[in-house]
């Protein structure tokens, strides 16, 4: 199996209530050796050749019939139809992508049963699609945190949590699987323009550990 060497380690930070304003800005290199089995890469991800508008019409699959499903552990997101997955994409993730989010300026990103708010195109980023960060959910959660002393009494929930892309020229952040962002989920940007036209305002999104 052919072995491709990547060199590269990428620190960035990014995304939450005030937004990931200066990434660029903030983004350093360093030399690091990652190795890659690049026919692993290349066969990890199911469907990636297909745009999911055109699998989605091949199927006969409406896309108010499918749901979204991000696992942090595995940095994935997946398209499913009930229980089978569709498609999926490489994610990276606030900069602790292990805990759950609690308030703002922890790093990390919430975990649960999310929709979406709205999505629009994004100067930085490509795409933004806004999940309802913080939900009833999120509030209880945030509550019974500041009750038994883990945050502050006055932290604030934060907000504006999403899935969105990456500046320009940076999708190895995504390969390397680097968390850049406060809170956010991010894609390539030929991902999350790929996925786009497939969410809508009701669509459910699951997010866990």
């Amino acid at each position: 199996m052919r072995l491709l060497a990547i060199v590269f380690l990428i620190f960035a930070t990014a995304c939450s209530r005030q937004g990931d304003k200066s990434f660029a800005g903030r983004w350093k290199k360093n030399i690091k050796n990652i190795v890659y089995q690049d026919e692993a890469v290349q066969t990890h991800w199911k469907n990636a050749r297909v745009p999911i508008v055109k699998l989605l019409d091949s199927l006969h699959i409406n896309t108010r019939d499918v749901r979204i499903v991000i696992r942090k552990s595995a940095y994935e997101l997946g398209v499913y139809k009930d229980t089978i997955l569709l498609k999926n994409y490489p994610v990276v993730f606030g900069g602790n992508p292990v805990d759950d989010k609690l308030m703002q300026g922890d790093n990390c990103t919430p975990e649960g049963v999310f929709k979406i708010r709205t999505k629009y195109p994004h100067a930085k980023w490509s795409r933004f699609i806004w999940i309802d960060y913080p939900n009833a959910d999120s509030w209880k959660k945030h509550n019974a945190a500041v009750a038994r002393g883990v945050i502050p009494k006055n932290s604030d929930i934060g907000g504006e949590v999403g899935i969105h892309g990456i500046p320009q020229g940076y999708d190895e952040a995504i390969d390397l699987r680097q968390n850049w962002t406060l809170g956010c989920i991010s894609m390539k940007n030929r991902d999350v323009i790929d996925l786009y036209p497939v969410v809508h305002k009701d669509i459910l999104i699951e997010i866990r550990k």
